[in-house]
């Protein structure tokens, strides 16, 4: 079967390659702080089976430690190394939910099932929270089976990005963010455009935009919720026009062409 990508919001996706899922950054909360979902209801209970989870970094939009405890026993949780210390209560997850825990780091490989995975450089803040030390870092990860599948987690564009994630069939790129301006370390639309030119795969689809948006700020900004996926078409038409970018519904899902 071909590479299956569902988007789920935000930087959830499940990636099914050769009969193996994978599900990156499960959050499946419908509020976290002072985050509210304001687009698509929170994903099914199907959405939380998956073989082996990939999380990109700590912060807690993307290491969520209750969508993470809805895993079923025996799925492989693959995090940036170092998780564990810097987040004491993901420690105690293996054993109270039987999940099976992998550390790893740039450049290092695993193998699911048959289908390897592979975690490549981010450019981003791994921190749990924005002060203290660096002990883990943000992470990508390559799923590579039938198709070579780039879930960039949260990256900002840097030196070297396409030969550090190497060639690659569909591109799973964040966009946007869940307020009004994003900082060093993000993609914007155009960044991720540029992105997504240097990476050069045949298909990609568009994350992190339009699921999570501050309590009280519905009436500010509102194009900047709404307008990131639109953008990311429109830049990426001009600066990689042959790759195909799937838009995507908050549920729904694509089987990119890829020729392999």
């Amino acid at each position: 079967m071909p590479v299956e990508v569902t988007w789920w919001g935000h930087a959830t996706c499940t990636v099914e390659d050769s009969g193996v899922r994978f599900l990156t950054d499960p959050l499946f909360a419908p509020r976290l702080a002072h985050l509210r979902r304001r687009r698509g209801a929170p994903p099914p209970p199907e959405a939380a089976r998956a073989e082996a989870v990939l999380v990109s970094h700590l912060h807690a939009d993307h290491l969520h430690l209750p969508s993470l405890a809805r895993l079923a026993p025996g799925t492989r949780l693959i995090v940036p190394s170092g998780a564990p210390r810097a987040v004491p209560a993901l420690r105690r997850l293996p054993a109270e939910r039987g999940l099976n825990l992998t550390e790893i780091v740039p450049g290092e490989e695993v193998t699911v099932e048959g289908v390897t995975v592979r975690a490549v450089p981010a450019r981003h803040d791994g921190r749990r929270l924005p002060v203290g030390p660096h002990c883990s870092p943000a992470l990508g990860y390559v799923v590579e089976g039938e198709a070579r599948t780039y879930f960039a987690g949260d990256t900002g564009l840097f030196d070297g990005m396409a030969e550090a994630v190497g060639p690659v069939d569909v591109a799973l790129l964040p966009v946007g963010g869940w307020g009004p301006y994003l900082g060093h370390g993000h993609l914007d639309a155009g960044r991720a455009a540029e992105a997504l030119a240097a990476l050069s795969p045949a298909a990609a689809v568009p994350v992190h935009f339009g699921t999570y948006w501050p309590i009280g700020m519905d009436a500010v900004r509102p194009h900047e919720f709404h307008s990131p996926g639109d953008e990311f078409v429109r830049h990426a038409a001009r600066l990689a026009p042959k790759v195909a970018v799937h838009l995507l519904e908050h549920g729904e899902r694509v089987r990119p062409e890829v020729a392999r």
